[in-house]
């Protein structure tokens, strides 16, 4: 007798009936996360952030690689600009004569008389009173000061200079400084001649391009010259002044020791001896240089001069000029002449006026 299969209906049912369930909370578990991350979205658009989201665990690995980390911006600029070195009282005195007259006086060198000037010079700056400054200072040079006070006096004078001289504006209450009025048939040389400076500082102070560019009915500014200079063998230097009013101070080398020394005295520019790079014979050497020359020795420019007083009386061939050679500015090396450096020399070049420039050599 064939055994009859047992068919198990309800076994069959009560597993599809699982699957179902299975199904549906499977379907209803996303339906609510798509309605909480919908809920999660709107909040977030509206700048609403709830109490605890749910989200799920995700490493930093697992969305983008580990990149090395970025220094902040505010130490990149601490790097890139250097500290900045705190304010010593030596820099502090080189913007206030007074208070290099404090620090550098403690012998009493500099008069008190000379102190009350600086005082009011720094007063008069103060107010914007420019030539009032200088003039004080100026007067305050006549009075004993100790070594330091008197190059910060001058130093601020030099600074002083730029401001009345070396611009194109003329300060209110300068007689050293005016407008002029260009007439017909005036020419820069003429002008330059009538007021006893060269022309080409006339044209770099009024930015005028080329000389024969002046045209009648300009005003241009003025220099009421002559320009002088002081050279002292025992500091190397060579003080320009304008009338009697102190400018500026250049560094110039000077003849050997012996023979080649460079004559004290009172010198003058010698009339038509003012020369762009002359042609020049070596007095040991009997060599004649040209202009064209590599090793050509007098630099750019060269101003001969010509003895009136002292040891320099009657003698001649005596010049400053430039030179080849920068680093015997500040020694004894020359044949006797007055060398500059060559931007310095230009400048005087064009300050000092031949004829009636004087130059004061002392040791």
């Amino acid at each position: 007798m064939a055994r009859r299969k047992k068919y198990r209906p309800y076994r069959v049912q009560r597993s599809n009936s699982r699957k179902n369930r299975m199904i549906l909370i499977t379907l209803l578990i996303l339906i609510v996360g798509i309605v909480v991350l919908i809920q999660i979205r709107k909040n977030r658009q509206n700048g609403q952030v709830p109490e605890k989201p749910v989200i799920m665990p995700v490493t930093l690995p697992e969305i983008l690689p580990v990149e090395e980390p970025v220094a902040e911006p505010a130490v990149q600029e601490a790097e890139a600009r250097p500290e900045e070195p705190e304010e010593s009282a030596e820099s502090a005195a080189q913007e206030d004569p007074q208070t290099a007259a404090a620090a550098a006086d403690d012998a009493g060198q500099t008069s008190p008389e000379a102190k009350e000037l600086i005082d009011q010079a720094i007063e008069a700056r103060k107010a914007g009173k420019i030539i009032a400054s200088r003039d004080l200072l100026n007067d305050a040079l006549k009075f004993p000061l100790s070594e330091a006070v008197r190059e910060e006096v001058k130093s601020q004078l030099s600074k002083l200079s730029e401001r009345w001289l070396f611009s194109h504006e003329v300060q209110a209450d300068d007689t050293l400084t005016e407008l002029c009025r260009v007439k017909p048939g005036d020419l820069l040389a003429k002008i330059g001649d009538s007021y006893k400076v060269p022309y080409q500082i006339l044209q770099e102070i009024n930015g005028i391009s080329r000389p024969e560019t002046l045209q009648a009915g300009q005003t241009i500014k003025v220099i009421n010259g002559p320009f002088h200079a002081v050279v002292s063998k025992s500091t190397y230097t060579m003080d320009l002044y304008l009338q009697d009013k102190y400018v500026k101070s250049y560094r110039v080398g000077i003849g050997e020791s012996g023979r080649r020394e460079t004559p004290t005295g009172l010198w003058r520019v010698r009339p038509g001896d003012k020369l762009i790079k002359p042609t020049w014979t070596d007095p040991d050497t009997g060599r004649t240089y040209v202009a064209d020359d590599p090793d050509y020795p007098l630099g750019s420019r060269w101003i001969g001069l010509e003895g009136l007083e002292g040891a320099a009386k009657g003698r001649t061939g005596f010049a400053i000029h430039g030179t080849k050679d920068p680093e015997t500015i500040g020694t004894r090396s020359s044949k006797g002449c007055i060398r500059l450096y060559n931007g310095d020399v230009i400048e005087a070049y064009n300050l000092l006026f031949t004829g009636q420039s004087l130059v004061r050599v002392v040791e």
